[in-house]
Order: C-alpha cells, then structure tokens, then sequence
C-alpha cells in the first residue's frame, strides 16, 4: 500500500512517480519507444463505467462492475505505480481490482502485471497460451518476435480462460475472444456499457499486425498456424459488435485519437491490419 501511496501523492503533485529500482516488479525495462509510449495522458471516461488509465502509445482501460474494478492490460513494468496512481485520482481504490485481463503476453502490454496483480491482489486472467508466457515472463517457441528476446517479470498465478468465456463481476459481463496472430495467445475483451437506457458495446482488441523479429519470415511452413491464426482473428473482429473500439496501442486503432467509436470500428481495425498481412506475404514472396 505504500507503493500506491506514493504514486498518488506524486501525481497529485504533478510529477510522475519515482520509480523503485530496487523492485524488481517495477524495475524500467529499457525499449526504443519507452518514452514515447508512455507519454502521460489524463484518465478518460470511454462510456458509463468504463475508463482508460493509459498513456500516449500503450492503452489500459479500467471498468467499475459495482462490485469491483476489472484493469485490461499493464503496460510496461515501470508504468505500475502510475497506473495504480491514476486510478485513485478518478477516486476508486486500487485494492478493489479484482480482475486484471491480459491481451498478450509482450513487456509492453504484460510487463506490469506481476507488480498490479501484487499490490491490487488482482486474478490475471489471459487465454491458455497467454497464461504460459506469462508465468514464464518469456515468449513462446513459435512467436514472430521471439528473436528480440523480449523478457518481463513473470507473473506467479495467471488463471487461463476459454475463447468464449463469459467473466462475470458486479454488473458487467466481459467476453473473451481469442484473437491470435500477433501472439498466439492474443485475447482481445468486449463488453457493455450502459449510460441509463444507452448501452454501448467496447472492444478492447489485441494486435493485429503483422510484426516479427528480423529474419521471420511469415511464409515459411511452420509459419502457417501463425497466418492461419491472423486471418481468424480478422474474422473474428469483423463480425464482432462494436460501438467503441480500443487498441493495445492507440495508434493501431486511430492515428490521433485513444479510442474510435462507430458500428465499422473493428471491422475496419481488421481490414488495416489484414491488408498488412496481405502486403508482408507478398514481399516475403516476391
């Protein structure tokens, strides 16, 4: 509880939280993009209950069930504190996260769990696959990034659950939907929000584009559960209602908004990222 304290009392100041290099949960994991994905941004209210706590490149969203919170994503392992941080600004407390979903298991999107699921007392919950690289804190044998040797502190007990799967807490209803490619562990979250009689339906979608670590190639044969992963997930994310779509990195989803609204907002997410696929299949070929 100290930790959260600290935050709080540093962002209500108007610095950003110190970091404790002596923790290992929080210790900076140093990449390219650090700054530019976790440029600060104010919390924003999505619709009814249902917030983002994120930054500028890497999106956490926050919903208040009545009952609990439930926190979607952790960013990287230095940006814990001031999640827990922003949380209490928008006057909730951090120990009331009950649950706390996991879309992939990369640093940037897994790399504060371990330190949110220890001082929350948060259940992380990710698909089968996603539960293995996050207890390992490494990535799996057949991910295209696996190259970069990307590690973030694992995380010690991660509940798996089923593409389909229903997570029920106070008055939300969160949906599990396996989304691979980017990782075949990828689980992207849809649920609804209600505004007194107005209800909207949000997704909060995993990566869809195809990214890999030099020297992958996505044409090769042992490859294919990958492709054949992604262009379900295209599938899967076009015939999904969505009201309000949220990406693990904003940008993916809109080029200068946190979020997009709108019936065609995933569909078009998945014809972005499918033309992509389409364009690398085709350079590895030619």
């Amino acid at each position: 509880m100290l930790r959260i304290a600290t935050a709080l009392a540093a962002l209500l100041s108007g610095a950003a939280p110190a970091q404790d290099q002596a923790d290992p949960l929080t210790r900076p994991i140093d990449v390219d993009r650090a700054a530019e994905w976790l440029a600060p941004r104010p919390p924003v209210r999505l619709f009814g209950t249902s917030y983002l706590v994120g930054f500028a490149g890497l999106n956490v969203a926050l919903i208040d069930t009545g009952n609990g919170l439930i926190l979607i994503d952790g960013a990287l392992p230095q940006a814990a504190p001031r999640i827990l941080a922003t949380i209490a600004k928008l006057g909730f407390r951090p120990r009331d996260v009950k649950y706390i979903l996991s879309t992939e298991p990369y640093p940037d999107h897994a790399g504060g769990l371990a330190a949110l699921a220890r001082d929350t007392g948060a259940v992380v919950i990710a698909s089968a696959r996603g539960a293995e690289a996050l207890r390992t804190g490494r990535l799996a044998a057949d991910d295209p990034q696996l190259g970069y040797d990307s590690r973030f502190p694992p995380v010690a007990a991660v509940r798996a659950v089923r593409d389909g799967e229903v997570l029920r807490l106070g008055k939300i209803r969160v949906t599990a939907r396996a989304t691979p490619g980017h990782t075949m562990g990828s689980m992207s979250w849809s649920w609804q929000a209600c505004e007194t009689r107005r209800c909207r339906t949000i997704v909060f979608a995993s990566s869809l584009n195809p990214v890999s670590a030099e020297g992958y190639r996505f044409t090769a044969p042992t490859s294919r559960p990958i492709v054949a992963g992604y262009r379900r997930s295209y599938a899967v994310m076009k015939a999904m209602p969505c009201d309000i779509l949220v990406t693990a990195h904003p940008n993916q989803g809109s080029p200068t908004g946190r979020f997009i609204t709108g019936p065609g907002a995933c569909r078009g997410y998945a014809e972005k990222a499918e033309r992509l696929l389409a364009a690398r299949l085709a350079r590895e070929r030619g």
